[in-house]
């Protein structure tokens, strides 16, 4: 486990705000979860979880705490890594086995935490696995993925997703959790709503199957294939497809500070989306509901391409914020609220935020002991 001490939390999320955070743990292994752990309860501190840092924003004054961050590594095909009745809960898989799997219908595929989102996805559209390709360049960590339900394109994690390894911090013991334990719903499960703060994913458990999406696609996707008259749709060719429009719309993190999609879209009852088409909005209709294109009502309100205090709402897709010159956290709230407020307004829907935000404690008497330049 490596041990930082007084790390900018603008180092490590995409949107380039935050101020110090007191220690940053990485870990490489599930034993050194407990060990985290066990480091910040020794000093009466708060911990927050955080993956490649797309989805999370830091704070001014920082975070008077422990930052974990999972760095374990591995992708194995379920029952290659060691046989399942001595593998142990939180043990990592070994390499992956490059075994042909044509044979089998169903794959289940072991991801740590630790491991790249798009590195996940490329290597099962690599096997003609499907059931995440529409996932293609999310930015994040495998870890992240069931924390916020992610989704694009027509799919969900939730839909393959079986089991997770967790270390519960309330218990101090490492568990599996089912899909139906984690209660999934748009962009929300129990580990961002009523057991928030509670597990550290260790492993991602997927079911993937060969063979292709189902049509129709996603309205992007269907128009992409057929202005390009595209034969291709097996999971690598969806993939490509996902992999451009993404890169027509959404900026590379690396190159320009954001943290993806700052705004969710609207999911409307039947009764609200009849209303919704009736009055000519954008609106998707799929297996996961009703979806109201949330960048549609902010650029209909007049925001497409403008620049608010340091914040540049992008020209390509309006869902997306961009830090060009913001210095602090009150700058992009001040963007967010006027944005909101402008869309309700017009429209009467709310927009909600995505990113989480990194909320500093309030510090107790005698709470740092160590060494400490605050």
């Amino acid at each position: 486990m490596r041990v930082n001490e007084n790390i900018l939390i603008s180092s490590l999320t995409t949107m380039r705000l935050g101020g110090p955070a007191r220690y940053v743990l990485e870990v490489e292994n599930p034993s050194e979860v407990a060990d985290a752990y066990g480091f910040a309860a020794q000093f009466g501190l708060p911990t927050f979880v955080l993956g490649y840092g797309a989805n999370t924003l830091g704070h001014d004054d920082g975070f008077n705490g422990v930052i974990i961050i999972n760095r374990m590594k591995g992708i194995a095909i379920d029952g290659q890594d060691t046989p399942s009745e001595d593998r142990k809960l939180g043990q990592a898989p070994l390499s992956v086995s490059e075994e042909d799997i044509s044979d089998h219908p169903s794959t289940k595929l072991k991801i740590m935490g630790g491991e790249y989102w798009d590195n996940v996805v490329e290597y099962a559209v690599n096997k003609n696995l499907t059931g995440i390709e529409a996932l293609s360049k999310i930015p994040g960590l495998a870890c992240a993925a069931p924390v916020q339900n992610i989704g694009a394109y027509g799919q969900q994690i939730s839909d393959t997703l079986t089991e997770i390894e967790v270390y519960d911090s309330y218990t101090g013991t490492y568990k599996t959790l089912s899909k139906a334990d984690l209660q999934f719903t748009y962009r929300h499960s129990i580990l961002n709503t009523s057991e928030r703060g509670r597990y550290f994913v260790i492993s991602i458990t997927l079911e993937l199957k060969e063979g292709q999406m189902q049509r129709p696609f996603y309205n992007s996707i269907e128009r992409y294939i057929k202005e390009h008259d595209l034969v291709d749709l097996s999971p690598k060719g969806i993939r490509n497809i996902v992999s451009i429009l993404r890169a027509d719309k959404l900026p590379d993190p690396l190159e320009k500070a954001s943290s993806g999609s700052f705004f969710h879209n609207i999911y409307l009852t039947d009764a609200e989306a009849e209303i919704a088409e009736s009055k000519n909005y954008p609106l998707h209709r799929g297996s996961d509901g009703n979806k109201l294109s949330s960048a549609w009502l902010i650029e209909q309100a007049g925001f497409k391409g403008k620049l608010l205090h340091g914040i540049r709402v992008s020209d390509k897709a309006p869902l997306v914020l961009i830090n060009e010159s913001a210095k602090s956290f009150d700058d992009l709230a001040k963007a967010r609220d006027e944005i909101a407020s402008a869309v309700y307004d017009k429209f009467g829907y709310w927009l909600k935020q995505e990113p989480v935000e990194i909320i500093n404690p309030p510090i107790k008497p005698g709470m740092f002991t160590t060494g400490s330049n605050q």
